[in-house]
């Protein structure tokens, strides 16, 4: 069974992209499927083996979600702050004002799923590693 120190130490270890494809083999070893980021208040929430879960705390105070999904305007925030325009809690107020809830990163599949509330994907991207 994975805990948050261990997450955090294998994280602590991504300086660049070549760190990243060590830090997702990392969780796999660990026996992470993947995780959940709440756009909503920055939660992560990582899932493995057994139904074993483990969360972490809040990290700001919680964003109201649009309540009907704006797929262009949430590409353009996504684009943007893939291209260093934005900083994380920015990026995370545009998604949520696009409709977005939560990120679903399936380490198994290398995808990330934008997600609204009621759990519909609005843009899927294949991670590259």
């Amino acid at each position: 069974m994975f805990t948050l120190e261990q997450i955090k130490q294998a994280y602590d270890k991504v300086k660049t992209e070549t760190d990243f494809a060590i830090y997702i083999q990392e969780l796999i070893d660990l026996g992470i499927h993947g995780y959940d980021t709440f756009i909503t208040d920055g939660r992560v929430v990582y899932y493995g083996d057994t139904d074993h879960e483990v969360s972490t705390a809040k990290k700001y105070e919680q964003l109201s979600v649009a309540a009907t999904a704006n797929k262009e305007r949430f590409i353009e925030s996504l684009v943007m702050h893939e291209g260093g325009q934005t900083d994380y809690y920015t990026f995370c107020q545009q998604a949520s004002q696009s409709g977005i809830a939560k990120c679903r990163i399936d380490i198994i599949e290398m995808t990330s799923t934008y997600l609204t509330p009621e759990g519909d994907p609005i843009v899927i991207e294949k991670i590259p590693v």
